[in-house]
């Protein structure tokens, strides 16, 4: 099987970046201990104030599907939503070599 490459590109409110950045940062540290989770890091642009990348790979799709069912997903997803600038964006690929 394919490992599963993912990019979430998230925009978060100005007045929200404190509190944006710990909710990821929750999330990624609770992602990291999943079966499956081989890379789940964190980034924020360095150009575009609030604006923050989460770079996934998981062993398989399997994988990921049992992520977006987690609970902490499902609570990040709540914690978050009012601090959207806009909704996020999620990209989804396989390594080509």
């Amino acid at each position: 099987m394919k490992n599963l490459y993912i990019v979430a590109l998230f925009r978060f409110k100005e007045n929200y970046m404190m509190d944006a950045i710990e909710l990821l940062k929750k999330l990624v540290f609770e992602t990291r201990k999943e079966e499956g989770c081989l890379q789940y890091d964190l980034i924020e642009d360095s150009e575009n104030k609030g604006i923050f990348f989460l770079v996934e790979l998981w062993e398989t799709e399997e994988h990921h599907h049992q992520h977006n069912a987690s609970e902490n997903l499902f609570e990040f997803r709540k914690s978050a939503a009012p601090l959207f600038e806009s909704a996020s964006e999620v990209y989804r690929g396989s390594k080509l070599f």
